[in-house]
Parts: C-alpha cells; structure tokens; sequence
C-alpha cells in the first residue's frame, strides 16, 4: 500500500518524545506537512529537528511551543497553525493515585490535557475540513479507556471520554469526507518506560526489551503479543487512518493493543 500525503498539512499535539513523535515520523515521511508541537520552545525545537532528520523530510517539520492544556496554549497553537487538514490530538498525562485520594484540581487537570485539548483544536479545524470536504481528526487514546486502571481512574477515564467525543464528532460531520477516529495503544516501549527501568539500572536495548516482557506478563498479562509495542507500530495505523485510503473508517476505535483486551469488538 502506497499510502501518499503530499500537500497534506497535519499537526500532532505532544510529539517531542514517544508516540506523538513516531507519528510525526511517519506523516513527514509520507509526504505531509508536520507540525510539532509540545510545551517547551526549547524541546519543542529539538523534537522538531529530530523528526525532520528521521523522517528525511527536515523541510516539511516545524515546531510550534503550545501548552495545549490550557485554553490559551490552544488559541496560541491555532494562530500558529490555523489551517490544517490532519489532526491527531496526542497530548496526554496520567499520574498513578488511589481514586478516592485524586481531589478536584488533578481530575481537571487531566480532563482539560486529555480531553478539552483535542475538543478545542477539532471546535476550530473541523468546520474548516468540512468545508474543503477532505479532513482526518485522530484522538490518541488507550486500552485503558475500556479496561479502567484502579492506580488509574481519572486516566482511564478521561481515555474513555475521548472515544465518545469522537464518536459524536463523526455523528456530526456524517458524509463531509471528513473522518474522526480513535485509536487505542497498549502498553508502549517510550522513553517515560526507559526512564523508569534506568532507575532500576536496567539500561540496554536487550534488558529494557526483557523488562518490558516481563511488565506484560506481569501487569497486562492477557496480551497476545507478549511484549510492549513499539511507538512506530501505532504511528503505522494512526498513518493510514490519516490517509485516503482509509476513507470508509470513521466513528469507530481501532486499537493498537497487542491483544490486551480481551474482547472480540
């Protein structure tokens, strides 16, 4: 499958590290237009510059610094950005806490990152795909939008809320070409899992892979892959739902989950 996204322009929220970055990779190196976009001027600008160089594409990346969790990074973001036709709202965070303990400012942090972000990107771009008739808006969300994290209530929640938005957002724009999806990572080999397994001295490509086998096992053991997926293996489906080629996907979840849910649907 050639999947071909030249003259296409995409922005993808969170992407100096991890996912957002890999699929920022695989736009750029499909053809489109990318934008990079994180909190810092400074990462951003480096994030930006790594993407162009991985991609072999520096001429199509450029980096916007946004904190997309506020409604004024938003704004400052869309004037930055304000014409685009490949949305992936990627930005997230989750902080492990008991859900009897997680008070009033932590759940609005998260809803305002993981959800209200994507609303407000998608309340200003959407109209405008509608208009030219072609237009793709992908929220990043989790398996853990069906299967709740106990250390994790409000993230799961916030995942869950997420396919919902979408789902309703599809409703709206039914027969426009334009399509609004979510897809759903397992367990994901990014930095933040090098990171955590480095303070335990795990460090190398073949003890980090060990560690990460080991995780599944022992917290996601209904996987059917056995392992954490790679960032690039999302960036694969997240690049196709982008495309024309996934013209009749739209309203649904696709999950890049390794099998960890356990449900036929």
């Amino acid at each position: 499958m050639n999947i071909d996204l030249t003259g296409r322009r995409a922005l993808v929220t969170g992407s100096t590290s991890g996912i957002g970055a890999a699929i920022a990779v695989g736009l750029a190196r499909a053809g489109a237009d990318v934008v990079v976009n994180g909190r810092s001027r400074e990462r951003t600008a480096a994030a930006a510059r790594s993407v162009g160089e991985r991609s072999g594409a520096p001429q199509r990346v450029r980096p916007v610094a946004a904190d997309v969790g506020t409604a004024e990074g938003c704004a400052a973001l869309i004037d930055a950005a304000p014409d685009i036709d490949i949305l992936v709202n990627n930005a997230g965070v989750f902080t492990p806490q008991p859900v009897f303990e997680i008070p009033d400012e932590e759940w609005s942090r998260l809803f305002e990152v993981n959800v209200l972000s994507g609303i407000r990107l998608a309340r200003h771009h959407v109209p405008a795909m509608v208009e030219r008739g072609w237009g793709r808006v992908i929220f990043i969300s989790s398996e853990s939008a069906l299967q709740i994290p106990a250390e994790m209530v409000h993230y799961g929640t916030t995942k869950t809320a997420q396919l919902a938005v979408a789902r309703g957002m599809a409703e709206s724009v039914s027969g426009t070409g334009v399509t609004i999806n979510s897809v759903l990572p397992g367990p994901t080999l990014t930095e933040g899992f090098r990171d955590f397994v480095a303070q335990e001295g795990i460090v190398g490509e073949e003890a980090v892979e060990r560690a990460g086998r080991e995780f599944i096992a022992a917290k996601r053991s209904t996987s059917l892959l056995g392992r954490l997926i790679t960032p690039e293996e999302v960036a694969n489906m997240v690049v196709f739902v982008a495309s024309d080629q996934a013209s009749a996907t739209t309203g649904t979840a696709l999950r890049v989950d390794g099998g960890v849910v356990r449900a036929i649907p």
